[in-house]
């Protein structure tokens, strides 16, 4: 199949599958996460390019208010969840709090030991209630990292991505890496799984992660049409990722 045809038919998967969850009402949030330069904006418009408008929302929040600031601290997320066939992309969640809050000093040492012990519990309540619930990390090495952050301070085009965060980005990537895996294995569960994306090649991450939701969301009839994702592009996380070099140091 040519790459065109290929597109074509993920394209369609996903038309089929917003289709299928308006009939019957179900609802998904997926959680897209990565490093800076990672890649979360363009992999969520290969998902959303040909999804309705009305069923489908990217939910990018800014910074916490001032009293933003003193609610429970998944409050603001918790009113961004979908309604009957609704399709919820968060493009960064309430995981900054266990990886670009920790980095950067944003929260406490004690607020951040919370949040660990509370997110299973919290997503755990989520999927009970109904709600499919995909997480996905995007991983790319940091000399990949180094060229996109390059491109993005020298493209016009791109002038809307740069953040005072980029600085930092190579310098702290060390702790970044550090907060990834304390994350990924304090929040990997049973109901609530990750999925670690090698997203160096941005065509065969999106392929990948549109394969991978139209298995995880679409119904049986539509899944069954679409090859599982590369393994070499796509994994499931588990604790020996980070130790064998299937994750970036």
């Amino acid at each position: 199949m040519g790459k065109a045809k290929h597109h074509h038919k993920l394209q369609l998967g996903l038309v089929r599958m917003q289709a299928a969850m308006a009939k019957s009402g179900e609802r998904a949030v997926v959680v897209l996460e990565g490093r800076d330069a990672a890649g979360k904006d363009g992999t969520i418009k290969a998902i959303t390019q040909h999804l309705s408008v009305r069923n489908t929302r990217v939910v990018a929040l800014p910074k916490p208010n001032d009293r933003e600031a003193t609610q429970w601290y998944f409050q603001r997320y918790v009113a961004h969840l979908p309604a009957a066939g609704e399709f919820v992309i968060f493009n960064r969640s309430w995981y900054n709090r266990a990886g670009v809050e920790v980095v950067n000093g944003f929260s406490t040492p004690a607020q951040q030991a919370q949040f660990l012990r509370d997110v299973p519990d919290f997503e755990r309540m989520l999927v009970e209630n109904g709600i499919t619930l995909v997480k996905l990390w995007l991983d790319i090495e940091k000399d990949e990292q180094a060229r996109r952050l390059e491109k993005r301070r020298t493209d016009p085009l791109k002038a809307l991505k740069v953040s005072a965060l980029d600085a930092v980005a190579q310098d702290k990537w060390a702790d970044y890496s550090a907060a990834r895996d304390t994350m990924l294995e304090r929040t990997h569960s049973v109901w609530a799984p990750w999925t670690c994306v090698r997203a160096d090649d941005k065509p065969a991450a999106h392929k990948a992660v549109i394969r991978h939701l139209l298995h995880e969301i679409a119904d049986e009839g539509i899944a069954r049409e679409i090859k599982q994702p590369d393994p070499d592009v796509l994994l499931p996380f588990e604790p020996d990722a980070i130790k064998d070099g299937r994750l970036a140091d």
